[in-house]
């Protein structure tokens, strides 16, 4: 199986192996989020979640940004639509929405940040597992200067990942970050050369693919879930989760590969 290709020139999805490739596709406005895009994307990111053969998926934005927000060309566009009816309000959903999603599948999603990622660009970097940034990338916590809040995630996942402090400083002073900046504060994993972006993603997301899938999706569900448990509500929860593992035919694969003193070859099964 593979996951199918978009069926919007705005979201380009490539099938390396075991990794999905996905690439946000307006770089004519730095790959600000159309309406479109966040329907699709949302759907590949739930089909390569369900596709037995994809182990990682790489995000990455094409051209010179990573992702400047949602369009707000769009957005006011739906606004003046929304003013001329008369419909009653409706509690909002947002259950199929990216930002749920990524949080949600179990997949491990790496993101290649190769430009610029703010407001709700940079929200979704941040729902990835792993971040990797060029020497052009940076996160822009810009949301205090168009009176909006980061509604994507981002109130809850940056105080988690570089504390409360240094997540008040960015968003009360709207603070734009560099490459630097951001792997001092722990916002992504490495730096590396502009040229050098795409192969260094590939070989985390490869040595990713690698690894028995299970024991990876699961480890990924575990530390999310693990977030709102108890200490051993956790543990009970993991010995749950190995002991079917034990029944595994990775489990024998990975453990006659050791004795063999060889590399192993994980199937999923």
């Amino acid at each position: 199986m593979a996951v199918s290709p978009s069926s919007t020139g705005e979201l380009l999805v490539e099938q390396h192996d075991h990794v999905v490739v996905i690439t946000l596709n307006r770089p004519e406005r730095l790959n600000a989020i159309s309406g479109e895009m966040l329907g699709e994307l949302s759907a590949k990111m739930v089909e390569a979640n369900k596709d037995p053969d994809t182990r990682c998926i790489l995000l990455t934005g094409a051209g010179r940004g990573f992702c400047s927000g949602l369009d707000l060309v769009d957005t006011g566009s739906n606004m003046e639509a929304r003013r001329g009816n008369n419909r009653p309000r409706q509690l909002f959903d947002v259950r199929d929405a990216p930002i749920n999603v990524m949080w949600n599948i179990d997949t491990p999603i790496i993101c290649a940040i190769n430009g610029a990622a703010a407001g709700y660009g940079m929200d979704i970097t941040l729902l990835c597992d792993m971040r990797i940034a060029s020497e052009n990338a940076k996160m822009a916590a810009l949301t205090a200067k168009r009176n909006v809040v980061p509604e994507s995630g981002g109130t809850w996942l940056l105080p988690r990942l570089i504390g409360w402090a240094k997540a008040a400083e960015l968003y009360y002073r709207a603070r734009t970050l560099d490459a630097a900046e951001s792997l001092e504060l722990g916002l992504v994993n490495a730096v590396v050369p502009n040229d050098e972006l795409m192969d260094t993603a590939m070989q985390w997301a490869q040595e990713v693919a690698e690894n028995a899938p299970l024991a990876v999706q699961t480890t990924k569900r575990m530390m999310r879930m693990g977030l709102e448990e108890s200490y051993d509500t956790a543990v009970d929860h993991l010995m749950v989760h190995l002991a079917g593992m034990f029944q595994s035919e990775d489990f024998e694969e990975g453990v006659k590969a050791f004795l063999e003193k060889r590399k192993p070859k994980f199937t999923g099964r």
